[in-house]
């Protein structure tokens, strides 16, 4: 496990719950509206944070990282949220469920078009959704 500053003899549940605290408060996302999903990729701890839209219910994959342990990729997720809008341009991928009326607006951070693509597609069966627009953001 690679150290941290403040890591010294914590308790790691104790530790993965203030990262998973401070990461949402930083995102400005209630706790319940987050999902950590952590899952073994080749020897190393893939770490999937995916939101949760309150309004229409649907999840999205808001970035995806890698470490040794899983308070290794909560610091790596934890670093990402920290400069994220400096590095990646904003999405905007107006949608709708397949069937229904609604029109949807969701936002995403990504290094390109494709990257905010598979963010949004993440999880969902590509084919019960219709996209209707991808747009780059100006940059603010």
């Amino acid at each position: 496990m690679t150290k941290h500053s403040g890591d010294s003899g914590a308790d790691p549940l104790v530790q993965a719950a203030r990262l998973q605290h401070e990461i949402a408060e930083r995102l400005g996302i209630a706790p319940e509206n987050l999902i950590f999903d952590f899952r073994d990729q080749q020897g190393r701890v893939r770490l999937d944070l995916v939101t949760v839209n309150p309004k229409h219910g649907q999840s999205f994959l808001f970035q995806t990282t890698l470490g040794e342990s899983r308070i290794d990729a909560l610091y790596a997720m934890l670093h990402y949220v920290k400069t994220y809008k400096e590095k990646d341009q904003s999405f905007t991928i107006q949608w709708a469920l397949k069937g229904e009326k609604e029109l949807h607006t969701s936002y995403f951070r990504a290094a390109n078009i494709f990257e905010a693509l598979e963010k949004f597609s993440y999880g969902r069966d590509i084919n019960s959704v219709i996209i209707f627009s991808v747009t780059l953001n100006p940059i603010a």
